[in-house]
């Protein structure tokens, strides 16, 4: 018999699709609803409301609040999962026979019981989460928070094998995918990233911008910015960096140089006016975890690309980026690409090689999985 009910468990709520996590769930919710799948959608709600939006894809939503009490904090089983549990949730997976596909180890806690029967287990790996607590820890600036990522880092490590109880474990980059194969065999299938992207839409506008743009509440971000004032400062080209969220010790450091500014995004048309009015943009990070969704939509969205190893290293996207990874080889990028025409063989090629991350190609690999 052909399935065609989902449950899809959120670590989040997934609407509006603001940053990487929720825009790989909104999309896929999306694009499975698109192709007849009834989805049942179980969300932790802490601050991002109830959105009526998502009412158009799903059969039901149920939410449920999340517990941040500091004594979770000392339970064996990982802060960003305790916080996550819910009998009601078991309840309403029991209720409805249907497959689970859980996004991310974060709202795996019903496995732990192992109270399904008949009813197949997905799980969809966002990052290797130990790789990326422990990039968190050495990042932070702040004593406590270091010392709570890095002991998160320890227990996700344990925790992990919770994934043995999974039919299947969706991995979300090559790098993801290989070692999540390596541990689980079979198990591991690659499911490139969801997102709002169906075609290129780079403008034919001539930009002069030279971009950086990310949320600069995450302590790698910061780092990054941080790294590109140093670079900026002395180099006689202009930096915009942009983030709808405004760190005031950033821009009062970037106000020290004439030729770095800061920028609010204030919505998708604001993201998508600087891609149009910019040349270059520069990808950086400094932690090798997942895929960043802000580099899916600068290759379908914008011009030339200079990113680092940690960027673009095990994504199958690096022949579309221009590697630098030192202040010296970004410089020399920047000179070498800031006149640089941005031809139809570039806008050709990112069209080949991005056909792997066709959303509805990617749905139906999962629609294949659940049946």
């Amino acid at each position: 018999m052909k399935i065609n009910k989902l449950h899809i468990v959120a670590f989040d709520v997934p609407y509006p699709p603001n940053y990487g996590g929720v825009i790989d769930i909104f999309y896929k919710i999306k694009d499975l609803h698109d192709l007849g799948i009834l989805i049942y959608l179980h969300v932790y709600e802490y601050g991002r409301g109830f959105p009526e939006e998502l009412e158009t894809y799903c059969e039901e939503i149920y939410y449920y609040s999340r517990s941040n009490s500091i004594f979770n904090f000392l339970s064996f089983t990982p802060f960003i999962v305790k916080t996550r549990s819910s009998s009601k949730l078991i309840k309403n997976l029991n209720t409805i026979k249907a497959p689970i596909l859980f996004e991310g180890l974060h709202t795996t806690y019903p496995l732990i019981k192992n109270t399904f029967i008949d009813q197949k287990i997905l799980v969809r790996t966002h990052n290797i989460e130990h790789y990326y607590y422990n990039g968190l820890a050495k990042s932070e600036a702040n004593l406590f928070k270091k010392i709570f990522f890095w002991i998160e880092s320890l227990k996700l490590k344990y925790y992990q094998t919770i994934l043995n109880k999974a039919d299947n474990i969706l991995t979300i980059s090559p790098f993801e995918h290989s070692y999540f194969e390596i541990i689980f065999n079979e198990k591991a299938s690659y499911i490139p990233v969801f997102h709002q992207n169906k075609k290129l839409t780079i403008s034919n506008k001539i930009g002069n911008k030279i971009l950086y743009h990310g949320d600069l509440r995450v302590s790698d971000n910061i780092k990054v910015v941080h790294f590109l004032i140093k670079t900026f400062k002395d180099f006689n080209y202009n930096l915009t960096i942009a983030s709808s969220f405004e760190n005031q010790a950033i821009i009062k450091e970037i106000d020290k140089y004439s030729n770095i500014q800061f920028q609010k995004i204030n919505s998708a048309d604001c993201i998508k006016t600087l891609f149009d009015e910019t040349h270059i943009n520069i990808l950086l990070t400094f932690q090798k975890t997942g895929i960043k969704l802000k580099l899916i939509n600068s290759l379908y969205q914008g011009k030339f690309i200079i990113a680092n190893s940690e960027m673009i290293e095990d994504t199958g996207l690096e022949n579309l980026c221009e590697l630098a990874n030192t202040k010296s080889e970004i410089k020399n990028k920047v000179i070498e690409l800031i006149y640089k025409e941005f031809t139809e063989d570039y806008v050709r090629n990112r069209e080949q090689e991005l056909i792997k991350f066709n959303t509805k190609t990617n749905a139906l690999k999962i629609i294949e999985l659940l049946n």
